[in-house]
Order: C-alpha cells, then structure tokens, then sequence
C-alpha cells in the first residue's frame, strides 16, 4: 500500500502492544501476569465517577469549548498554581488525554527542517510525536551512573542550530527518576539561555515518593529561570483516570490559542462526561489530595517490595531505584545469549516461559533494560518475581 510518509515509518506503541498480546493470551487461557501496562490498577474515586453521572443526566452530554469548559479550566489553573507561578484559565487547553496535548504542543511548535531533543530513555510515544510534527528526535541521554538524569553538558554535545525542543519527563516513565529542583533549574537555564522550548511532561508528578507529595516540575522554578516553555499534565496517573482520556497544557496564551485551533480540526474537545468527572477531581481538592495521598502509598510500598524483592531473588539484574511513577527500570543484558541478544528477545521468553509480561528497552531507547510496571497487587509482584527468578535460574 502506498501510504503518506506522514505514517510511513511510525511504529506502533510498544507498550500498548505488549499489553495486548498479555491480554490475547490471558483471553486463550493463558496464566499470564500483565506488569506490562503503564496505568494505575485502582478505580477511578467514586465521587469523581458519580460527578460524570450526574453530569449525564444533568444533560452535560454536548460538545463544549474546544480548549475546555471554562469551570474546568480555572479549576485546573487554581490547582496547579504556585507562589512563583499563578496560572490563567486562558494558558489552559484540555485534551483527549496528555498524549493528544503533547502532539498539540509538537504540532503547534516544530516542523520541517526542526530538531527537538528528546531526553533518553524516553516514553515509547516521543520520538514518533515529534516525527509526526515532521520535526527530526535528536536524543539526549545522561551518564548511567547519573541515573540517565540529563546535565547542560549532556545537552550542549548534541544540540544543533536546527534545535528547536527540548522534550522530557520528570519523574520519568520509564525509569522513576526524579530531577531535583537545582538539577531541573540547570536544565531550564540552559534551555533559556538558547531560546529553545522546554516541554515538561509532569504527568506523575503526584506520584512521588520523596517529601511534599510533588515532584520539582517548572512551576517551582523561579520565573527568571525560564524561558519558553510549556508543561503537560492530567488526571490519567494521579487519579486512576486512564480511560477518561483528559489531560492538558500550560503555556502562554498565544501558543495556547494556536493549539486550540489546531484541536479544533482535530477531536474538537475532550468528552464532556469526562470533563465533569475532571471538574470534581480539580475543584474538590481535599477529597482529591487524599485519595491521591492513599495511591500514592500504596505504589510507595509496592516500589519497596518490588525492590527487596529484586535484592534478594534477582540479584543478577541491577535497576534504577525508582523515585516517582510506578516503573522498575532493571536491566536484563545479563540475559543474553546465543539464541537470545536482546531485550525484546528476553523478554519474549519471559513472557512465553514464566508468564509474566514486561516492557523490552527497545521501546525506550535503552536495549540492555527492561520496564515493570508495579501497578499491580503485592500478590502479583511476588509471584512474578518468583516466576522470573526460577525461569533464570
């Protein structure tokens, strides 16, 4: 088929496709253990889900503002404000998920002729964003024995004049590390002093392991650090709201109204009923904190079961201590051999022959590891450990 070079060479989600096939085989029967997927394993809060219902039979079922009902945009600029960094409504545009804001931001921003750095190892979906904006990844990878964390050195071997973005997350899917604020503010001043875009991607900010419940994002860094910038977030991680599909964008009011432009041809808004569940859970933010408060520690202990569990059954496969999400990122290059010399190989064994699924580093830009989501029971993730740890021997 003779099909535009606008999709000619993009690839499908890696991890959305491991998951499928751990679905498919569970379908036939299989005893298969799914750490594959990147959402949250608990129901949405009640109160939130109830929020949409009431919405429905309220008749709150039509389309609304492309960039977002306005109570819900001002919802969200009261929640995300900072002391160093008051928001308005009008920087606000909701999406069908923070995956469609991030294209907007790439669509918005890059083109032709544009490079974009995009921080390695990096969500399966960036470099085929950026490729989708037809900008070209350029990728930009700390030292390993930095956690991959990204410095201005880091950046200044790889930018270009062409270098128009600077794409990253923190904490970071897929390896749970944390930028701390200084290390976040030397990239951010780095970014500024070359007029280049820094796109934050915060969407597990909220699931943080360390003090205050938050990780360092850009709007706890001084305004004079900053130069163009955007920062993407949702209620997909935080919330246990994956399948609501909302997520959103903070930027300057000129570039928040060519994204809501560029919306409008695309998927117009977000879903309404969607929209109201986001309002409760924005609006109400008590209720929302405790409950994310109550995730959040369930993820923290899990992180740490998931770790001991690592020391004491696999000591061969080293890993990143995970500070935010909920992602163990271990290496499986130990695993190599003759029939198997790769991570997609690995893991393909593991699934077939213990039944556990996990996301090959490949996806990720990193070939000698492995992502495990701990999103899953205590149960599970020791009973999967366990089934690794007799398969390797």
């Amino acid at each position: 088929m003779d099909l535009s070079p606008n999709v000619a060479s993009i690839k499908p989600s890696a991890t959305i496709a491991v998951s499928s096939l751990a679905k498919r085989l569970m379908a036939e029967g299989r005893d298969i253990i799914n750490l594959s997927a990147g959402e949250p394993d608990f129901d949405t809060p009640g109160w939130i889900s109830d929020a949409a219902i009431q919405g429905i039979r309220e008749g709150r079922t039509r389309y609304t503002p492309t960039p977002g009902l306005p109570e819900l945009r001002a919802a969200i600029a009261r929640f995300i404000s900072t002391p160093d960094r008051v928001v308005q409504p009008n920087q606000i545009v909701v999406s069908s998920g923070a995956k469609q804001s991030l294209f907007n931001v790439c669509f918005a921003l890059f083109g032709p002729g544009d490079d974009v750095l995009v921080a390695a190892p990096y969500w399966t979906s960036y470099p085929e964003i950026v490729g989708l904006a037809r900008a070209r990844p350029v990728f930009a990878q700390g030292r390993e024995e930095a956690d991959f964390r990204l410095t201005p050195a880091d950046l200044d071997a790889v930018v270009t004049p062409q270098t128009r973005g600077l794409l990253f997350s923190s904490p970071c899917n897929p390896t749970g590390v944390v930028y701390s604020r200084e290390e976040l503010q030397a990239v951010a001043e780095w970014a500024r002093d070359r007029g280049i875009w820094l796109i934050s991607d915060e969407i597990y900010r909220h699931i943080y392991f360390g003090e205050g419940g938050e990780a360092p994002g850009l709007s706890d860094l001084p305004t004079a650090s900053l130069g163009p910038n955007v920062i993407v977030d949702g209620a997909s991680k935080s919330f246990a709201m994956t399948g609501w599909r909302i997520g959103f964008s903070v930027s300057d009011p000129e570039l928040a109204a060519a994204m809501t432009a560029a919306q409008s041809h695309m998927t117009s808004n977000a879903a309404a009923p969607s929209q109201m569940a986001a309002l409760a859970a924005y609006t109400d933010v008590g209720r929302t904190r405790e409950d994310v408060t109550r995730m959040r520690e369930a993820f923290r202990r899990r992180r740490d079961l998931v770790v001991r569990l690592f020391d004491e059954k696999l000591p061969r496969l080293g890993y990143l201590v995970p500070e935010g999400a909920f992602y163990l990122f271990f290496r499986v290059d130990a695993l190599f051999t003759d029939e198997r010399s790769s991570a997609s190989e690995v893991c393909s064994w593991i699934l077939e022959e213990a039944g556990v699924a996990v996301v090959p580093g490949e996806a990720f830009g990193a070939p000698a590891y492995a992502r495990l989501s701990f999103a899953s029971s205590d149960a599970h993730l020791e009973e999967a450990v366990r089934r690794i740890a007799s398969l390797i021997g």
